[in-house]
Protein backbone atom coordinates (compact mmCIF):
# COMPACT_ATOMS: atom_id res chain seq x y z
CA UNK A 1 0.00 0.00 0.00
CA UNK A 2 1.33 3.42 -0.98
CA UNK A 3 2.03 6.12 1.64
CA UNK A 4 -0.50 8.34 -0.13
CA UNK A 5 -3.19 5.67 0.26
CA UNK A 6 -2.42 5.31 3.95
CA UNK A 7 -2.70 9.07 4.47
CA UNK A 8 -6.04 9.12 2.66
CA UNK A 9 -7.33 6.30 4.88
CA UNK A 10 -6.12 8.12 8.00
CA UNK A 11 -7.98 11.28 6.92
CA UNK A 12 -11.13 9.23 6.34
CA UNK A 13 -10.80 7.67 9.80
CA UNK A 14 -10.59 11.16 11.32
CA UNK A 15 -13.68 12.31 9.38
CA UNK A 16 -15.66 9.26 10.48
CA UNK A 17 -14.49 9.75 14.07
CA UNK A 18 -15.78 13.32 14.05
CA UNK A 19 -19.14 12.20 12.71
CA UNK A 20 -19.26 9.45 15.36
CA UNK A 21 -18.67 12.00 18.16
CA UNK A 22 -21.25 14.36 16.67
CA UNK A 23 -23.80 11.57 16.68
CA UNK A 24 -23.05 10.98 20.38
CA UNK A 25 -24.12 14.55 21.10
CA UNK A 26 -27.24 14.36 18.93
CA UNK A 27 -28.29 11.07 20.51
CA UNK A 28 -27.73 12.44 24.01
CA UNK A 29 -29.92 15.47 23.22
CA UNK A 30 -32.65 13.27 21.79
CA UNK A 31 -32.61 10.97 24.81
CA UNK A 32 -32.85 13.94 27.17
CA UNK A 33 -35.95 15.15 25.32
CA UNK A 34 -39.23 14.48 27.14
CA UNK A 35 -40.69 12.60 24.17
CA UNK A 36 -37.85 11.44 21.87
CA UNK A 37 -38.50 10.25 18.33
CA UNK A 38 -37.74 6.55 18.72
CA UNK A 39 -37.41 5.91 14.99
CA UNK A 40 -34.90 8.72 14.55
CA UNK A 41 -33.04 7.55 17.63
CA UNK A 42 -32.76 3.99 16.25
CA UNK A 43 -31.53 5.29 12.90
CA UNK A 44 -28.89 7.46 14.55
CA UNK A 45 -27.69 4.60 16.73
CA UNK A 46 -27.51 2.33 13.70
CA UNK A 47 -25.47 4.95 11.82
CA UNK A 48 -23.16 5.35 14.80
CA UNK A 49 -22.58 1.59 14.92
CA UNK A 50 -21.87 1.53 11.18
CA UNK A 51 -19.34 4.34 11.64
CA UNK A 52 -17.58 2.42 14.40
CA UNK A 53 -17.40 -0.69 12.21
CA UNK A 54 -16.11 1.32 9.24
CA UNK A 55 -13.43 2.97 11.37
CA UNK A 56 -12.31 -0.45 12.61
CA UNK A 57 -12.25 -1.82 9.06
CA UNK A 58 -10.14 1.09 7.83
CA UNK A 59 -7.75 0.83 10.77
CA UNK A 60 -7.22 -2.83 9.96
CA UNK A 61 -6.26 -1.88 6.40
CA UNK A 62 -3.39 0.31 7.57
CA UNK A 63 -2.23 -1.93 10.43
CA UNK A 64 0.43 -4.37 9.24
CA UNK A 65 -0.23 -8.05 9.81
CA UNK A 66 1.82 -9.48 12.65
CA UNK A 67 3.21 -12.91 12.01
CA UNK A 68 2.82 -15.28 14.94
Amino acid sequence: MQAEDIEQIKRRIIELGIEHRDLDEVIARLISDANPDELQLRRLKKRKLWLKDEITRLQMQITPDILA
